[in-house]
């Protein structure tokens, strides 16, 4: 029973992280806004870096974009805590059931994975040169988020054994 409650714990976690950083960024779109904005920009990277001609100066765009990642956030973050409500209430089921019920937290799971693993490390780290800036270089922490998400979403998907009565 303690491994079940733990695994929606964890998940439960991710999904209040996950509510915590897309609440910050509504509630405080603009100051987190510049940080989105710069990264299109490419504004602060090495200043004889080749891969300039990948910015997008579009406001509209730099708009689109955080609005995506802020929903990326919210799924994540619905998906995380309805998936942990949904293993809390099969926390005392048979293992089959309790197995099946992971759905929702794996594709909430899944999806921060993504949304921080592709969305910072990839696009805004590799594709727009995040790294090369020293006020707006995010995929440290995107690196640390995606990490501890993937380190849930496996413990997670360990098969459950039935409870020992």
């Amino acid at each position: 029973m303690i491994t079940r409650i733990s695994k929606t714990l964890m998940v439960a976690a991710i999904g209040f992280f996950a509510f915590l950083v897309a609440f910050g960024n509504i509630t405080d779109y603009e100051t987190n806004f510049s940080f989105v904005h710069h990264v299109f920009l490419m504004d602060t990277i090495f200043p004889d870096a080749s891969i300039k001609y990948r910015a997008v100066e579009t406001g509209w765009i730099h708009h689109l974009g955080y609005i995506g990642i802020i929903i990326l956030e919210s799924m994540t973050s619905l998906l995380c805590l309805f998936g942990a409500w949904r293993l809390w209430c099969h926390r005392k089921a048979g293992a089959a059931a309790f197995n099946r019920a992971k759905g929702l937290a794996i594709a909430g799971l899944t999806l921060g994975f993504l949304t921080w693993q592709v969305g910072f490390m990839s696009v805004g780290g590799e594709w727009f040169g995040m790294w090369m800036s020293s006020q707006w270089n995010g995929v440290p922490d995107a690196f640390r988020f995606f990490m501890t998400i993937l380190g849930v979403l496996i413990y997670l998907v360990l098969r459950d054994e039935e409870l020992d009565k």
